[in-house]
């Protein structure tokens, strides 16, 4: 679903596309991928509760779009597969402009461990719902486009990484005092 609503103007919801027999879904994506992209995934970490995502908006508006379909999309799922209705998101996303490299890096790195910070996994290779091993050359199907953007060894991404595990379990560990 990430993949898919990152290019312009999908041909139909994903959820119909999801139904089709896989050889159908090949050539509607292979239609999809010939068309523009409204954003680059650079990076990802899905959490049960949330999720963070690395963007780079290719169009105008397009990480809005993005997210409004993606959103809405997982929203109806969610609440088909489990007979419920209503919003299943609070509030609108929240977006920061990365305006460095440096900040790049950091940011991911920050993502890449929010499942280790919340003792879901202990090291942060061993959530499937991240981008992570993309960024270790540990992934069969990547979904990323980070390294246009970042110049990372696998090797020294993973040290740059476990170096701040503990300091950023800390912080969320006392997260809850600080003030808003």
């Amino acid at each position: 679903m990430m993949k898919y609503y990152a290019y312009k103007e999908p041909p139909m919801k994903f959820s119909a596309y999801q139904k089709l027999e896989e050889r159908r879904r090949c050539e509607i994506f292979q239609k999809l991928i010939n068309k523009e992209r409204i954003v680059e995934i650079l990076a990802y970490c899905i959490m049960p509760t949330h999720l963070h995502l690395i963007l780079s908006q290719l169009k105008k508006d397009g990480i809005s779009l993005y997210m409004k379909n993606l959103l809405n999309s997982y929203t109806r799922y969610f609440n088909t597969k489990n007979k419920r209705k209503g919003p299943l998101w609070q509030g609108r996303f929240k977006s920061v402009l990365i305006k460095t490299d440096e900040q790049l890096l950091h940011l991911t790195r920050y993502i890449h461990l929010n499942p280790t910070s919340d003792n879901l996994v202990e090291r942060p290779e061993d959530w499937p719902y991240s981008s992570y091993n993309e960024y270790l050359n540990n992934s069969k199907e990547p979904l990323c486009s980070f390294s246009k953007y970042l110049n990372i060894d696998p090797k020294a991404y993973k040290a740059f990484v476990e170096t701040r595990k503990d300091y950023q379990k800390r912080l969320s560990e006392i997260r809850h005092l600080l003030l808003e």
